[in-house]
């Protein structure tokens, strides 16, 4: 209905109806379910990187609390005990299903839940009318520049779920942001009177990053996580700041990071017996790019590069080509969701970033795993990157084609160290 109406109404008419139309689906929603975020403490998880791994392991830590929790974010829909993969190509979808998903947490009596919450949701209000008690903020990169039109209005659409926090009715209001970042102080301003709790990677000294994990120091409390990466550990004090302003104590806090071994799609390790390293990460912008392959300091690297899709964010893929070619022994270039644009000129586009190595180019993103897995030599590793959790490949003509890079990696070396039949 919204494409025919799209297509039938002139644009300037169309676009100032937009505000009208998605706030009264945002409060049909709301009525319908009896504004059920009234009866939950919630918590959103914003910024352009970490988003998911944040959201993780604050469910993770509350678990371990003892609290039941619901989940609604990129990876996963989880109420209680159920748990089930998020299938729309979309973090936040509708507003209806949002509303109804809240309200699932309240009839299953949970007492948290967790949302992951973007700047495309804010631009169809899928943030309103749920009564938000806190927002972590991570961290604040050039995305979606296309879809809002400048990184300003981006960033502006991401600093309206912190005035959300401002204006929500609860009694009881954090806003957690990264103080290292330069946007972490206008979210605590834009907070309003809300508690602010900044956190910075100085909360976590001593720390030590190794290739099996992160040793560090918070509120005085040594822990240790499985996860890798300075990324990680930003993800892992925005989640314990959040936990303290809830009362847990730190020996909970600490069992519960000490569990995380992997979040799916997140610097996901495959582990088929291989004597190399096969990762799965949904990096998508230069700086998650860089920060991934930069964890991997002494290994050489084969890089599957994705987070090119058709028709937007171009401005990124020679940025992206250029760190491939600064940090991957061998890059191989794949456009994933291609949409309506054709996949080869999209991988042309991250090839004029190389100016020392000669990339690969290989449209099929099967066979590009495939030729990397191949390459592959002891002790190297293999990133696969730009769809992590990702159901589709999202083509030509509308097609979609369920898809796991996870699954796929595990099928392909299955075929790789088969034993050959003579």
């Amino acid at each position: 209905m919204f494409r025919t109406l799209k297509q039938l109404v002139p644009v300037p008419l169309f676009n100032a109806l937009q505000i009208p139309y998605h706030y009264a689906l945002a409060l049909g929603g709301a009525l319908i379910y009896r504004f059920p975020s009234r009866k939950l403490i919630v918590i959103g998880v914003t910024g352009t990187k970490g988003k998911s791994t944040t959201v993780e392991l604050v469910n993770a830590i509350l678990e371990e609390a003892g609290f039941r929790t619901a989940v609604a974010g990129t990876i996963r829909f989880k109420v209680a005990g159920v748990s089930e993969r998020n299938l729309f190509k979309m973090t936040m979808p509708g507003r209806f299903f949002m509303q109804q998903f809240l309200r699932r947490a309240v009839n299953a009596h949970c007492q948290y839940a967790i949302l992951e919450m973007t700047s495309e949701g804010v631009k169809q209000f899928r943030h309103k009318f749920i009564d938000l008690d806190a927002l972590i903020f991570t961290n604040l990169a050039p995305e979606h520049i296309e879809s809002h039109g400048s990184f300003e209005k981006y960033a502006a659409a991401k600093l309206k779920i912190a005035a959300a926090v401002k204006h929500s009715p609860k009694q009881r209001r954090v806003m957690v942001a990264n103080a290292d970042d330069v946007y972490g102080e206008r979210f605590l301003a834009a907070a309003g009177s809300a508690e602010k709790l900044p956190f910075n990677l100085a909360d976590a000294e001593p720390y030590t990053l190794k290739q099996d994990g992160i040793d560090f120091t918070f509120a005085g409390t040594p822990m240790h996580s499985p996860l890798i990466g300075a990324f990680n550990l930003y993800n892992i004090l925005a989640a314990a700041t959040f936990a303290r302003s809830q009362g847990i104590k730190n020996e909970t806090i600490a069992r519960a990071i000490t569990k995380i071994g992997h979040i799916p799609g997140r610097v996901e390790k495959i582990i088929e017996g291989q004597p190399f390293t096969v990762v799965v990460d949904y990096a998508h912008t230069p700086e998650s790019l860089r920060a991934l392959f930069e964890a991997f300091p002494a290994q050489r690297k084969i890089c599957v590069f994705g987070s090119t899709g058709g028709g937007r964010d171009k401005w990124k893929r020679p940025e992206l080509g250029k760190i491939g070619d600064q940090l991957c022994e061998v890059s191989i270039l794949n456009s994933d969701d291609p949409y309506e644009e054709d996949p080869l000129a999209i991988i042309e586009d991250v090839a004029r970033g190389f100016t020392v190595h000669t990339p690969e180019k290989i449209t099929d993103r099967r066979e590009a795993i495939r030729r990397a897995l191949s390459l592959a030599q002891k002790d190297d590793v293999v990133l696969i990157t730009g769809k992590g959790t990702d159901p589709y490949l999202m083509e030509a003509g509308g097609r979609k084609t369920p898809w796991s890079d996870a699954d796929i990696a595990r099928k392909e070396l299955h075929l790789l160290l088969a034993p050959k039949k003579h």
